[in-house]
């Protein structure tokens, strides 16, 4: 039978309430508690109309592979991505499902390449950010905003974010443990119903630490 995340999270609560001597407070304080890591490598996500104009009219994404995050997928689909440089970035992966506002994540390694300078945002929040070109086998599109370094971010569900006591929007600090030991500030955290837990970081932040997809990093509350 399976169980929901919302039981899951009252079993936890209760096995941490038992433990700290029926102390209910305990519940949510989840200092030192586990996270697994998802290293996003670059990727566009595309609105109708880009992926029309990309592509072809009517055409239709690809789904190749589900992502960790329910109902998103990585799509057959890659694109090239050029910035001033005119050094193009190929093979980008587009993800799906479509949204209302096309958007090109990159790494700060990539910016270099590329010559531009997107700022280190929450993913959707595009306002200012930098432009991109992004060539298809049909046409190119041209974004005068929308190309951002992602923050780095943990998502959770409802039930998750009760476990560890914190609430959406909230930033909290990360350890990494391993041979390349370090400390991460200012982590945010998302909270939506349709999350599961899982802490998203670029290739920068992944190579730099020693870590690949399924590492446990820790959340700590100081």
């Amino acid at each position: 039978m399976d169980i929901s995340s919302e039981q899951i999270a009252a079993l936890v609560r209760k096995i941490m309430a038992g433990v700290a001597g029926g102390d209910v407070a305990a519940a949510s304080d989840c200092n030192g508690c586990d996270v697994p890591v998802g290293v996003s490598n670059r990727h566009i996500h595309l609105t109708k109309e880009d992926l029309e104009t990309l592509f072809g009219a009517g055409y239709e994404l690809t789904p190749i592979k589900d992502l960790s995050q329910p109902g998103q997928y990585a799509c057959k689909e890659t694109l090239t991505i050029v910035g001033p440089s005119m050094r193009p970035i190929e093979n980008v992966r587009v993800l799906g499902p479509l949204r209302k506002k096309s958007q090109v994540e990159i790494s700060l390694t990539d910016s270099f390449v590329l010559k531009v300078k997107p700022p280190v945002r929450e993913s959707g929040n595009l306002a200012g950010s930098a432009p991109i070109r992004i060539v298809g086998p049909k046409g190119v599109v041209e974004l005068s905003e929308g190309c951002i370094i992602a923050n780095r971010h943990i998502h959770m569900s409802p039930a998750e974010a009760e476990v560890f006591g914190i609430k959406d929007g909230e930033t909290v600090t990360v350890d990494v443990e391993g041979k390349r030991r370090t400390r991460w500030y200012d982590v945010q955290v998302r909270v939506h119903k349709d999350f599961r837990l899982e802490m998203h970081v670029d290739t920068d932040d992944a190579n730099s630490a020693g870590i690949g997809n399924g590492f446990k990093v820790k959340v700590v509350k100081e």
